[in-house]
């Protein structure tokens, strides 16, 4: 069992972003994307210091190096801040299912800025695993509408939206594998949500978004989603993801947590009480084959 630590936060790790996406759906369309974000950050980072208070002694990572805070820090402010503002406004417009799909394009992409950022190639049947996985995610978001011609099943902008919150996500998620070497991966997470708290509040003074942000609190039911989202997300969710790439393949980890798309369609179904349609699992379990095939 030990030697599958890594793959088991993996699959922990799509677990806990089915929870959240979820929640941050039915949370953002009562407060709004950018409360939503702010909040579910400012929460994590109570459960990450509770946590490494109780376990390392001391509630922030300031025995991390001058190197770890650099990389991880610009890891969050462009995962977290633009990768899950993108994505959050996508759950709001398009629902959680489908951007969680064209979420799975994150490894793809990943292979792809690793080609360019860190020299790493890739073989024809990893060339051939991002066009599968493309094909799955036109399979849900392409439909054929009059006269032959085809067109988008959903808004285009929160289409747009979800891949732009995949693309940040990816180049996170390789600048912060730069930065995390052997450091502790829930201290790691830490400075990742501060650097998105600041981000966050430099957005929220010059939008002068202030305002609405402390009124979201008065949602109580949404602060309840917010804050069963930001437990699975911000503190466990994101924690995981980080130990899983310290204890396996890179490749592998993404590949086990890119099977959340999957995991949202019994929550839609059996919970959320949504209509999923039978392309939508066809589309889903390609994109899935899709990632697999990048890194066998």
């Amino acid at each position: 069992m030990a030697n599958y630590y890594g793959e088991i936060a993996a699959l922990a790790t799509a677990f806990c972003w089915s929870i959240t996406a979820t929640s941050f759906e039915v949370a953002g369309k009562k407060v709004g994307s950018m409360p939503l974000n702010l909040m579910r950050l400012l929460i994590g980072m109570v459960f990450l210091s509770t946590f490494t208070w109780l376990t390392k002694g001391h509630l922030l990572p300031l025995d991390a190096s001058w190197n770890t805070w650099k990389w991880l820090s610009l890891s969050g402010l462009i995962g977290i801040v633009i990768g899950d503002l993108l994505l959050f406004e996508a759950f709001v417009r398009i629902g959680a299912r489908i951007s969680m799909l064209i979420y799975a394009s994150v490894p793809p992409m990943s292979g792809i800025l690793a080609y360019f950022l860190l020299g790493e190639s890739m073989t024809m049947i990893q060339i051939a695993g991002m066009f599968v996985t493309l094909a799955g995610i036109a399979t849900v978001i392409l439909v054929k509408g009059e006269e032959k011609k085809v067109k988008l099943s959903h808004p285009i902008a929160g289409i747009l939206l979800a891949f732009g919150g995949a693309f940040g996500q990816a180049l996170g998620y390789i600048i912060g594998k730069m930065g995390l070497e052997n450091y502790d991966a829930f201290q790691a997470t830490q400075i990742r949500l501060i650097a998105g708290i600041i981000g966050f509040s430099i957005l929220f003074s010059l939008r002068k978004r202030w305002g609405p942000f402390f009124n979201s609190f008065k949602e109580r039911r949404a602060m309840k989603f917010i804050t069963l989202g930001s437990f699975f997300g911000p503190f466990l969710g994101i924690s995981l993801s980080l130990l899983a790439i310290q204890y396996t393949n890179p490749g592998v980890a993404s590949t086990l947590t890119s099977i959340t798309p999957i995991l949202i369609i019994p929550i839609a179904i059996f919970i959320r009480k949504e209509k999923v349609h039978a392309k939508e699992i066809f589309g889903a379990l390609i994109a899935i084959s899709g990632v697999a095939l990048i890194f066998m």
